[in-house]
């Protein structure tokens, strides 16, 4: 049952046969419920990107907050709401079931600071060293902070830093596991005023060392792995049974199982992605 707490000219609250009123961020807001049907290729493909993006966004849910806060304030969206919309429209790549994050189109905040001169990255002993211009004039102070924000797919050891150096420091440096330093890395740098006011848009420094394996590759890997080291094992026992027997096939029930497991695990891998080289 739904209510009209503000009259019958008012919006409703709650159910109302297979739909529900309810107010967000001070709007009324209504939705339909029931049971779904068998999603289509374009609903898994909507899934899909929304489950890429919400992974994206778990990860730099601190950065985001201030990256798309001054965005957000005045109106009914949240910093989440614009940077989910934002990443979902824009920083995903491939098409269903490989969808993925495109690195290079992220953007961890907007804003109206101008752009920062001279970025650049490198790799330095134990870290990175990300630099700068430190010059400012009317609309970059010296007092601006440095957010930074690497992202580690494979390594999964991402670092948030939203006040690690002044711009008047020119430079920066990020402490890295040499495990990580030496995989996929996908750095981001932004500046905001030291009253939290003004924020740029963020900055993608480039890729370090390529791309990492795809969650798919990996999955096409292990499961090429587990069937090559089961065709071993058949390979083995069918080759020395045909050895006893002088390469006379056996004519027991047993071994015909085994050339029959043989011959189909030996087809499966010629055909099976996901194998080395």
């Amino acid at each position: 049952m739904a209510i009209a707490s503000n009259g019958p000219q008012g919006h409703l609250n709650g159910k109302v046969g297979n739909l529900v009123f309810y107010m967000l961020n001070g709007q009324p807001v209504v939705r339909l419920i029931g049971r779904k049907g068998k999603p289509s290729t374009l609903q898994l493909a909507n899934y899909q990107a929304m489950e890429v993006t919400m992974k994206l966004l778990n990860r730099v849910g601190s950065f985001i907050k201030l990256g798309y806060g001054l965005q957000a304030k005045g109106t009914v969206h949240n910093a989440h709401n614009l940077a989910t919309s934002y990443h979902k429209k824009e920083a995903l790549k491939g098409e269903y079931p490989n969808i993925s994050i495109d690195y290079s189109k992220v953007m961890l905040s907007k804003g109206v600071m101008p752009e920062t001169k001279d970025l650049k990255i490198e790799k330095v002993d134990g870290g990175l060293e990300i630099s700068w211009d430190p010059t400012h004039y009317d609309e970059l102070r010296h007092n601006d902070s440095v957010m930074v924000m690497i992202c580690t797919p494979e390594a999964k050891r991402d670092q948030e830093y939203l006040n690690i150096a002044r711009r008047s420091e020119g430079k920066c440096f990020i402490p890295m596991y040499e495990e990580a330093l030496n995989q996929q890395i996908e750095p981001y740098i932004s500046f905001i005023s030291a009253d939290g006011e003004r924020i740029s848009d963020s900055v993608y420094l480039g890729n370090l060392n390529g791309e990492g394996e795809n969650p798919l590759e990996k999955q096409q890997k292990e499961k090429y792995q587990q069937v090559k080291t089961r065709f071993d094992q058949v390979e083995s026992s069918y080759l020395n049974q045909m050895k006893e027997n002088f390469q006379n096939k056996p004519d027991t029930k047993a071994f015909k199982y085994l050339e029959k497991e043989y011959k189909v695990l030996k087809k499966q891998l010629e055909h099976l992605p996901g194998k080395p080289g």
